[in-house]
């Protein structure tokens, strides 16, 4: 009879996992009491381990420069989006923009395969309340460096939107539908590249691509390089650079990581002033980020820019 129950219990378990790929709140979520933090749950954690894996299949379906020309603009405006909205805008407020244009915000970072705008806001408020503590889950002080750049993203306790971080924006119908359900913008740009695919393989061949060559480098290899982009911040940022200011955790700065990640790099300076618009303090401190939320806000998209005072940008120990 023991034996039944457990294997019972083992198969709901398995099945809640598999329906939170699909709805992230659709059962509730508890760790065990032996949970340390870094229990692998490798069934939730499965569809990050395929769209590694279906990397691999460039070596099938071949690569064109129109398929590497989509994954590389992808990278670009979907590493905006998640620097831009999901970083400055909804972790941190630094500027401001209507309901419409917010939401479209969330659909774009949404789009970067890195879950749900109220996901990672919490998360990154987390972050920056215990930068470098204990509680900080992917910091390389704390926990070493493959799991504070990847391995904190495979734990079960991980998992779990934060509500308490974000109740600012928990008021908000759209975004916590779409916080929900994580898996629906990566769906459909799956579909429509593939859609894209199909269409420019009969009607312009010239270009030389098709269908799962647009999958395979706009969606799966743009992704995961997007992915591993965004997590140096928490790992090599957090390791190797400069410290110009001297902040309560190990932030630095890293023009390389500023270069591939549109700014972020710069996060030394973040840390030592996180509600400011601007992460590249100096002009010589290159944040492709910032300069096109300028752009933005003179279109009139966002506004109410957050500036850097001189007194915080000169502070020294």
């Amino acid at each position: 009879m023991t034996h039944t129950f457990k294997k019972s219990r083992n198969g709901f378990k398995l099945l809640h996992a598999v329906i939170r790929w699909f709805d992230t709140e659709a059962v509730a979520q508890q760790a065990p009491p032996e949970d340390d933090g870094k229990q692998v749950d490798w069934v939730r954690v499965l569809p990050l381990i395929v769209l590694h894996l279906a990397c691999l299949a460039v070596f099938w379906v071949g690569w064109s420069p129109t398929a590497v020309a989509v994954a590389v603009g992808l990278y670009v405006v979907r590493m905006f989006a998640i620097t831009g909205f999901y970083h400055r805008y909804f972790s941190h407020r630094t500027f401001q923009t209507n309901r419409f244009w917010q939401f479209v915000f969330a659909i774009l970072g949404n789009s970067a395969v890195q879950r749900g705008p109220l996901w990672w806001a919490a998360h990154h408020r987390h972050h920056h309340r215990h930068a470098d503590q204990p509680e900080d889950v992917h910091s390389p002080k704390q926990h070493g460096f493959w799991w504070g750049h990847i391995g904190w993203l495979t734990s079960r306790a991980n998992f779990g939107t934060r509500h308490r971080y974000v109740k600012d924006w928990m008021r908000f119908p759209e975004l916590r539908w779409l916080n929900r359900f994580d898996i629906v913008v990566p769906t459909l740009l799956a579909l429509a590249l593939f859609a894209a695919g199909r269409l420019l393989a009969v009607y312009a061949p010239a270009l030389e691509t098709d269908a799962w060559q647009l999958v395979v480098w706009g969606f799966c290899v743009s992704s995961v390089v997007l992915l591993h982009g965004t997590c140096t911040i928490n790992s090599v940022v957090h390791l190797f650079g400069r410290r110009r200011y001297n902040t309560p955790d190990t932030s630095r700065n890293n023009a390389l990581a500023a270069l591939i990640t549109l700014g972020e790099g710069w996060h030394n300076n973040h840390h030592h002033y996180a509600v400011c618009t601007r992460q590249g303090f100096y002009w010589w401190e290159i944040d492709i980020t910032y300069i096109l939320l300028r752009i933005m806000a003179g279109l009139g998209i966002v506004r109410n820019l957050r500036g850097l005072p001189e007194t915080v940008k000169n502070a020294r120990p």
